[in-house]
């Protein structure tokens, strides 16, 4: 019989949600860049797709902080612990304040020239997006600074999240 594997505790899906958060965002600039080099209908498709994945990333970002709220709340208090801890939550509120800021900033690149019904040169698109790119690095940054910080917790100090025990360790356990 097949299982599936047991749901995290609210504290503990941080861990499923930090890592879909990291996945969307790093993708998104590569389809920018591979969008930025296309020619016109080719390249919408792509910088719409980005868009898709920075805003489900951006989304993701708001429920990381959340959850982590809720997971911090569980941790000892060892001085390393906490200063690792405050770190983390302080890069993961600026890494948040980033994304909603470039997430507006690639909507209004890709929607508000079509909203004016002014579409731009292929010159000024690609500078645009080019300096997007720009930005977006110090996003990226502080992105894995944040996952950085968290793979602290986790590695080097022995943070772990409660997750249920499933139903094929229970049925070996003899429970």
């Amino acid at each position: 019989m097949i299982h599936l594997p047991p749901i995290p505790s609210s504290n503990g899906v941080h861990l499923l949600i930090v890592h879909i958060s990291i996945v969307l965002l790093l993708i998104a600039p590569l389809l920018v860049s591979v969008g930025a080099l296309l020619s016109a209908p080719k390249r919408r498709a792509f910088l719409v797709t980005a868009f898709i994945l920075m805003a489900l990333g951006t989304g993701s970002v708001f429920i990381a902080v959340e959850t982590g709220k809720a997971a911090g709340k569980l941790l000892g208090s060892t001085p390393l612990l906490r200063a690792v801890l405050q770190q983390h939550r302080e890069l993961a509120g600026t890494t948040q304040v980033l994304f909603s800021a470039l997430t507006m900033a690639f909507a209004s690149l890709l929607f508000v020239p079509r909203l004016l019904r002014r579409e731009l040169g292929l010159g000024v698109n690609a500078a645009l997006l080019a300096a997007f790119l720009l930005f977006y690095t110090t996003g990226a940054l502080f992105l894995v600074n944040t996952a950085h910080f968290g793979g602290r917790l986790v590695h080097e100090l022995g943070v772990k999240a409660p997750v249920a025990s499933s139903p094929v360790a229970t049925a070996a356990s003899g429970d």
